[in-house]
């Protein structure tokens, strides 16, 4: 996909252009540590201001398309197969803290199917990039999902829930059956680019709870186009209504599955 469709054309233009402020809030949050009302201001403005330029110039390019934002909320078009969901600062823990793990996500719905996704992260300048039927790709370079078969090779993404989420006990109980079967585990605090990492075969496979529709849009699209398996965590596509996900190959999405299974019967 090194010559890009127009419509994802569009998307990486309306992408680089939000980077281009994220680049250089980020460069000025090392400056606010000092202040503890500084950062966390700083950075929902700096979320408000991208997401601002990704709603404008995906508008412009496509007039008519509703809608799905972090910041913004539910938007109605005239068109009604058309919806992009957004998030303009995927990782703002992350952001706010001054680690160059974070990142945009603009995902693209026709008629309830996920069809194109894009995920950038403006400090690696990594584009993950990836269409329906037209494979998935880091910076005009094919990706597929790791081919690792037995769990205990695999290293797999996960997510915490933080402070005021729920269900602290659950995840405690997968992670403990999980850690017990799999090389490695890691957390890196941006669902996008984890699952950007499953298409990427950087990680085997990954699962959280509790996310939103925009942090998971893109990287379905993604993870499904490097030939990986995407479903909730009760095995059904209903990721974006129950806001928990699972991905990896075909054969450690089912391992995962089962480990995550036993987990929540045990616990």
């Amino acid at each position: 996909m090194s010559r890009h469709t127009p419509v994802m054309s569009v998307m990486v233009a309306a992408a680089r252009k939000a980077a281009r402020g994220l680049q250089r809030d980020f460069g000025e949050v090392e400056n606010l540590q000092v202040s503890m009302k500084g950062p966390g201001d700083f950075v929902s403005a700096a979320d408000k201001k991208a997401e601002k330029i990704l709603f404008e110039e995906l508008s412009k390019a496509r007039p008519g398309y509703a809608f799905l934002m972090e910041e913004g909320g539910a938007i109605e078009g005239s068109d009604k197969s058309h919806r992009w969901i957004i998030d303009p600062l995927d990782g703002t823990t992350n952001f706010l803290h001054g680690i160059p793990q974070f990142a945009i996500s603009i995902g693209l719905e026709r008629d309830g199917q996920m069809v194109a996704g894009l995920v950038y992260n403006p400090v690696t300048d990594e584009m993950f990039l990836a269409e329906k039927g037209q494979g998935a790709f880091l910076n005009d370079r094919r990706i597929r999902v790791a081919v690792r078969r037995e769990l205990n090779q695999a290293v797999v993404g996960c997510g915490t829930p933080n402070i005021g989420r729920p269900d602290h006990e659950g995840y405690i109980a997968e992670l403990r059956q999980v850690m017990l079967e799999v090389a490695g585990v890691r957390r890196m605090g941006a669902a996008s680019l984890d699952l950007a990492y499953v298409a990427a075969g950087r990680f085997d496979a990954y699962w959280e709870a509790n996310l939103s529709p925009w942090d998971m849009a893109a990287g379905i699209v993604l993870v499904r186009e490097a030939g990986g398996f995407v479903s909730d965590l009760h095995g059904r596509e209903e990721m974006l209504k129950t806001g928990g996900i699972l991905a990896g190959n075909e054969m450690l999405h089912g391992q995962l599955a089962k480990v995550l299974k036993r987990a929540r019967a045990s616990a």
